[in-house]
């Protein structure tokens, strides 16, 4: 039975990596378009175009980590090897330098993939120890909740203090205020990076690998097995689709909110009025979220993981329908408020189980074909994580330049109002029937689970 300090220790290392990923799907493409300087296609090729590299460096560190043997584990080291290049770069990716737009549009790339190499280089190794931190199903599970409970309060402390520490780098600073929204932004990164940084090394001290895998075969043999594995493809489809339903709409609300709601929107709850801002509704998305994560373990417990992801999947696509039809009122306010609470308590349930589902992969990998690819297995997870991102953030991109909205602009057209509307509402809903209809086919119930188990002790 592992320690308590074993699974905070674990979870304090997706905090800092969702305070980061967070920020980066919910407020770059605001950032690159409305600040950075580059268009709305430029922006979104960008995204897309970098992610290429992902399909090499993620495998590529998921056979080095299960490669990797040290006094400290196989995975493990990584939390603390790469806890500085991950806060440096994240502070790069927010620099904008006082260059020409082609010099700018460079910079974004080279920083942009820097970015991504170095959270893959930390990311695939720390998802892939919950393979080696337990034996058992259900613990995974918890140590999987864990995970996302405190991944879900990263992201509620970044999300929520993002635009407040942007302000406050910009007027509030005594000893030297900035001059720029740029610089403001820069500021803000500075301080979560920080953050990040303590988070992973605190991690890499609070955790232990207890189960020793068997050696690798072959690298060949890895792929090879891995492409015949039935339960990683579909998986790792519903991973995808997962991060595309989170990414397509927390990549709008930043452009919904400034364009459609306005930055000055009010609820006003008689008693008491405040202000309705994107990071106050995206930080309570987040807490709805911790809710949905520790809902999951006794809900997946009684039905089964396979039947909970299915029914979460189907309640995210009709609630997400119903916000196309919330006005812009007071009362509108409160109920996509409201929306946003059920929304994120379903992706709160699902977000653990994608993992933990991933650790029975591997577990069924190893009693199939004898050898174990743990890393490379929670490699495509991280993979999945950055595609579902990439691809969302690039069509939602491509939607609003298509739908004619314009960064800066004082108005927008009806046209461009709708495609805020439909990302919001119908797009990630289709996402999430793709996702519940993909689940359904996944192979590993708890009753397979029970006899791999017993296989494997």
């Amino acid at each position: 039975m592992a320690k308590l300090s074993e699974k905070i220790g674990y979870g304090m290392g997706d905090m800092s990596s969702s305070m980061f990923w967070k920020i980066f799907s919910y407020y770059l493409p605001i950032f690159y378009s409305d600040i950075f300087q580059l268009s709305l296609a430029q922006t979104a090729t960008l995204m897309f175009v970098t992610r290429f590299w992902d399909t090499v460096s993620d495998p590529m560190m998921g056979v080095i980590a299960d490669r990797t043997e040290t006094r400290w584990g196989k995975y493990r080291p990584y939390l603390m090897w790469f806890a500085a290049p991950f806060a440096i770069a994240g502070v790069l990716l927010f620099t904008t330098p006082d260059w020409d737009n082609q010099g700018r549009l460079v910079y974004a790339y080279i920083t942009y993939i820097l970015m991504m190499t170095v959270y893959t280089g930390i990311n695939v190794p720390y998802a892939s120890m919950l393979g080696v931190m337990t034996s058992d199903s259900q613990e995974k599970t918890v140590f999987s909740s864990y995970r996302m409970f405190f991944a879900y309060g990263g992201s509620f402390i970044a999300l929520f203090a993002w635009e407040p520490l942007c302000d406050f780098f910009t007027k509030y600073q005594p000893l030297a205020p900035v001059d720029n929204v740029a610089d403001a932004w820069q500021g803000a990164m500075i301080v979560i990076a920080a953050v990040c940084f303590l988070l992973f090394m605190g991690s890499f001290m609070l955790t232990r690998e207890h189960v020793r895998v068997k050696p690798t075969a072959g690298l060949g043999s890895d792929f090879k097995h891995l492409l015949k594995n039935a339960p990683w493809w579909i998986i790792t489809a519903g991973a995808m689709c997962t991060n595309l339903f989170n990414t397509v709409r927390g990549a709008t609300v930043a452009y919904y909110f400034k364009y459609y709601i306005g930055e000055s929107a009010h609820i006003d709850l008689g008693v008491v009025e405040f202000l309705f801002f994107a990071g106050l509704f995206l930080a309570v998305g987040e807490v709805c979220n911790m809710v949905g994560v520790v809902s999951a373990v006794p809900l997946s417990k009684r039905f089964g993981k396979k039947t909970t992801f299915i029914a979460s999947a189907i309640a995210m696509g009709v609630l997400s329908v119903l916000f196309f039809y919330v006005p812009v009122s007071n009362g509108g306010f409160m109920t996509m408020l409201l929306l946003q609470v059920l929304i994120s308590l379903f992706t709160g349930i699902v977000s653990p189980l994608v993992w933990s589902m991933y650790a029975d992969v591997a577990d069924y990998s190893t009693v199939k074909n004898g050898t174990s690819s743990t890393a490379l297995i929670f490699s495509s997870g991280s993979m999945a994580q950055k595609f579902g991102g990439a691809i969302a953030g690039s069509a939602v991109l491509l939607l609003f330049d298509a739908f004619g909205l314009v960064p800066n602009a004082a108005e927008q057209t009806e046209t461009a109002l709708l495609g805020m509307r439909l990302t919001m509402s119908y797009i990630p809903a289709v996402i999430a029937a793709v996702m519940a209809l993909v689940i359904w086919i996944y192979p590993l119930t708890t009753a397979k689970m029970k006899e791999i188990s017993q296989e494997l002790k």
